[in-house]
């Protein structure tokens, strides 16, 4: 009966946390944006306006190390100051890779150029950092480890472009956060592939008007999740669905 419950437990706790459960890792820390990170918004991501998309103040970009040309876009971390005295302090965030940190290879890895290879690295929006830190410390080291992203309401699906462009941006995507992989179905098609454009911008070149469109996606941690027929066959450009969401 215990090896039961144990097998079971083992099952439920790699369903719920995928990929998670590492260990901390030391980094560092910076920060940018403002006091009301209004200077985040956009992004090597694609994620536009992060308030009106559900992700707030709680963002980072990433160094190159970490950002994984921008397949990491997406992807929550935890993380706290390390080792610091003087200018940590004792809070826990969590937050969403929403940008990427370019490289300065005009200053050395360890005196301004911060996002430089292979330095891991995240660059915060202020109001993260300073949950974690004094503003004047500038910069600071921190423990860091992936974990399950927490979001409400299902996967959203921006659809931009244009006829046999299909340019869809997906956000707010829970579990692991980082989509990997993308398909699209017409009412009249079968499953194909779309390729990613840039930061977590997919795009199809097949003529999909007039019919309605079903989605499967696949996130770092492998795991599947498909929303049939979530965009109707009346869509136009510009307007966004909201599909299913990983548990």
């Amino acid at each position: 009966m215990l090896q039961t419950l144990s097998f079971l437990f083992t099952l439920l706790s790699q369903s719920a946390f995928g990929i998670y459960g590492e260990e901390w890792q030391a980094a560092h820390a910076t920060f940018y944006g403002g006091s009301d990170a209004a200077g985040t918004m956009g992004g090597a991501c694609g994620y536009g306006n992060l308030y009106s998309q559900g992700y707030g103040t709680s963002t980072a970009a990433l160094s190159t190390a970490l950002f994984n040309k921008g397949l990491s876009c997406g992807a929550c971390y935890q993380m706290r100051c390390n080792d610091d005295p003087k200018w940590c302090r004792s809070g826990v965030i969590t937050v969403t890779a929403t940008n990427f940190c370019p490289p300065n290879f005009a200053l050395s890895n360890d005196n301004g150029g911060w996002c430089n290879p292979p330095r891991e690295h995240f660059d915060l929006a202020e109001p993260a950092f300073l949950q974690i830190a004094e503003y004047r410390a500038g910069i600071v080291p921190v423990l860091f480890r992936r974990v399950a992203c927490a979001k409400k309401g299902g996967i959203r699906f921006t659809i931009n472009g244009h006829s046999y462009f299909n340019l869809v941006l997906i956000t707010n995507v829970g579990g692991a956060g980082d989509v990997q992989a993308v398909d699209i179905k017409g009412s009249r098609t079968g499953w194909m592939p779309m390729s990613r454009n840039w930061g977590q911008n997919w795009q199809s070149n097949s003529y999909l008007n007039g019919q309605s469109l079903s989605f499967r996606v696949t996130s770092s941690d492998g795991h599947v999740i498909v929303s049939n027929d979530v965009v109707p066959p009346n869509w136009q450009f510009g307007r966004t669905f909201e599909g299913n969401q990983f548990i």
